[in-house]
């Protein structure tokens, strides 16, 4: 499918949209979050945070996560921390991985007050698990970042537990399967490494050009077996 490039007015292009999907159980979310002004800066555009059940995403493409995968969990975190060090940024395992997220995410959209968690909501809760080397899912703990946080909503009500499932179910509608994804002009860019991409279709002009010549790839390519 193709998709539009970004629009320019005179000299300068027209504020985007993005949407950032996340679950704070992962790294690549961690990473990609700190990176992400970096990545895009000089160019006009805005965020969404739409924190989704990683788990659900698993299931419904029925795969098993990295953590869930001996080797690929070991890689996932030698991985992380070699990029977080490259990077200049700060990382942390917790001190067990992985962890059940859901408490994280409810909390997330608890805070949501025009819509969908802020930076500074997202920001704390990956703080929370991916700087100090704590676990992620204490109770105490868990507690304390609440009352930091000051929800506007109960993170255990109907309404709360309901906007979660609701992004989750949108994420995978618009084609999303893991976790960090951006969405931008009906586009899904799929992980830290994306951010280049990214960069590029909001860029526009020769980047522009030879990521439209990327997008096209899969079109050209038949379906093998099957297993």
């Amino acid at each position: 499918a193709t998709h539009p490039r970004p629009a320019y007015a005179g000299t300068r292009p027209t504020m985007k949209h993005i949407d950032f999907y996340l679950d704070f159980i992962s790294p690549y979310a961690h990473l990609a979050f700190e990176q992400l002004p970096r990545a895009l800066q000089g160019l006009s555009y805005e965020v969404t945070y739409r924190p989704i059940l990683f788990a659900a995403l698993l299931k419904h493409h029925g795969q098993l996560g990295p953590a869930e995968i001996a080797p690929k969990r070991d890689w996932t975190y030698r991985q992380v921390a070699w990029l977080a060090a490259q990077h200049g940024i700060a990382l942390q395992l917790p001190a067990a991985h992985p962890f059940n997220p859901i408490g994280l995410l409810r909390l997330a959209w608890a805070c949501a007050r025009q819509g969908a968690p802020n930076r500074y909501v997202t920001e704390t809760i990956l703080h929370h698990v991916w700087r100090g080397g704590e676990a992620a899912d204490d109770p105490a703990r868990l507690a304390a970042l609440t009352a930091t946080l000051a929800p506007a909503h109960d993170p255990a009500s109907d309404a709360v537990k309901q906007a979660l499932r609701s992004a989750t179910d949108e994420a995978i509608a618009a084609g999303v399967f893991g976790v960090p994804s951006f969405r931008v002009d009906g586009r899904v860019f799929w992980g830290f490494d994306a951010l280049p991409m990214l960069r590029a279709h909001l860029a526009g002009g020769a980047e522009g050009a030879a990521l439209d010549e990327a997008w096209s790839a899969p079109a050209g390519v038949a379906v093998g077996i099957r297993r």
